[in-house]
């Protein structure tokens, strides 16, 4: 978009891979599909409504081109509609750089209810250049080009033979018009309740070079073959550039992407160009198993080009793919390492300078209203703290300010917000709220905003607690 070559280094990364973090099963994206009387009949009998979480796989064709000199570089927003009629956002693609035909590898996750109208909506939009490497959801949508929307109901796919549905995109008045602007595919299927994932390190020899002046720049692009015989991305590898014998960095791969062990996976090796325009290097079909298998005998599969009109049969390369390493492990959830002992620990620091306003006034954000109701700082330290409590068996927080004239007359950048000399922590939320309505009564707003000395302090604190008690797993959490 914007009539320049797409960014070349976003292109290039990873996506659908490197799941290292704790993981949580996918959970409903939104209420907005939720029927009040049916949830009020399940939960008047102690049950759960039923539902099933579904992902949404999509991928486009003959999408319009709004580039001079490259080609659009598509990204798709879904949206659930509610019965108000308003829009509420599910999820966002990747951004697949100067592409027409693209395969988002990202899925988005929805609660598949039976019972109800569950209308569904798709944006296609053109990303600018400038903001290629941004994550997707920091993007406004309104400095992007649109490239056009289409709309279903989620019982439509999934009743479609093979779960897949093809739309017409249209603009967004619901004037379909004489323009063609391409068509988005979407494909649904039903979410694997597993914490069963792989670990695997790639690496190719010999591949041939499809490049003239330099060497090829390859990737590897993962897709899954589903029911109706067509494949869906899963992910793929970060490039390496100019390089015919490359190793990737790790990926995890978790089973609600492999589904199987069993279940064949189509493992094709591109030559990255930026123009979009991939050169296809080889591909071959193996399972899990045979992944590891390849890695138990340290053997590489062959890489083959499909047949073409000319010859009429595949050709086998001379180019192999080599598992260095395959190993099997369990995702933990956020539940397992609260109940083994990890701990969050909430700490707070509150901003005295001077372009808070004057809290006697109504308009600045320390103003204490008479009435009780919260300015933005108690707001925020009642809405977090009130969750991270009951992860801290003490629950005693550190509590600072900064950029605030204290009692002696000087500015600080980190005092303790309870007063005190010593002590920094305070006794609950309740005691943050004190401590903060009494600092305001005795520290004068001032500047400039520094804060550095705030974490400097939480981080003495969260590497002496670290350092005491190892095996106390702690997670720091800071307020500002």
């Amino acid at each position: 978009m914007g009539g320049c070559f797409s960014d070349v280094r976003g292109g290039k990364q990873a996506v659908g891979v490197g799941l290292t973090g704790p993981s949580m099963p996918p959970m409903p994206t939104t209420d907005a599909a939720l029927n009040d009387a049916v949830d009020h009949f399940f939960r008047a009998r102690g049950l759960h409504q039923l539902f099933t979480h579904l992902e949404l796989s999509l991928s486009g064709s003959g999408l319009r081109d709004r580039d001079i000199i490259s080609k659009s570089d598509p990204m798709v927003v879904v949206y659930t509609k509610k019965r108000d009629g308003t829009l509420e956002e599910l999820g966002r693609t990747e951004v697949i750089m100067n592409s027409l035909d693209p395969a988002w590898i990202k899925k988005i996750t929805v609660a598949y209810h039976f019972e109800i109208v569950q209308p569904l909506i798709f944006h296609v939009y053109d990303v600018d250049t400038k903001y290629y490497n941004l994550p997707v959801k920091t993007l406004k949508l309104n400095d992007q080009e649109f490239l056009g929307e289409g709309g279903c109901v989620l019982s439509e796919i999934v009743t479609k033979q093979g779960q897949s549905l093809t739309l017409d995109l249209h603009n967004r008045n619901g004037n379909r018009g004489l323009k063609n602007l391409g068509k988005l595919t979407v494909h649904a299927e039903e979410t694997v309740s597993s914490r069963n994932a792989i670990e695997v390190i790639f690496h190719c020899s010999c591949l041939e070079n499809k490049d003239l002046f330099s060497k090829s720049d390859p990737f590897l692009r993962i897709s899954r073959i589903v029911e109706n015989g067509g494949s869906v991305p899963i992910c793929k590898t970060e490039v390496v550039d100019n390089n015919l014998n490359p190793i990737w960095r790790p990926l995890c791969l978790t089973m609600q992407q492999f589904v199987s062990k069993d279940n064949p996976l189509v493992i094709e090796c591109f030559d990255f160009n930026s123009s979009g325009n991939h050169v296809l290097i080889g591909k071959l079909q193996k399972s899990v198993a045979d992944l590891e298998k390849l890695h138990k005998q340290k053997t590489g599969a062959s890489f083959i080009l499909p047949s073409s009109a000319q010859h009429g049969h595949e050709k086998v390369l001379k180019g192999q793919l080599f598992v260095d390493q395959f190993c099997e492990k369990q995702l933990h959830s956020f539940i397992d390492y609260v109940s083994s002992g990890f701990e969050l620990n909430f700490m707070v620091a509150v901003d005295f300078t001077a372009s808070n306003g004057n809290p006697r006034t109504p308009d600045s954000l320390h103003y204490i209203d008479p009435s009780g109701q919260f300015n933005a700082y108690q707001q925020a330290i009642m809405e977090v703290g009130e969750v991270i409590q009951f992860y801290d068996t003490d629950r005693r927080f550190p509590a600072w300010g900064f950029g605030g004239r204290t009692i002696d007359g000087t500015i600080s950048h980190c005092f303790n917000l309870n007063g005190s000399a010593s002590g920094v922590e305070v006794e609950g939320v309740q005691g943050i709220m004190a401590a903060y309505a009494s600092a305001l009564n005795h520290v004068a707003l001032a500047g400039p905003t520094l804060f550095g000395q705030v974490i400097n302090n939480a981080a003495e604190i969260a590497g002496w607690s670290t350092y005491r008690s190892p095996r106390n797993k702690r997670c720091f959490g800071q307020g500002i």
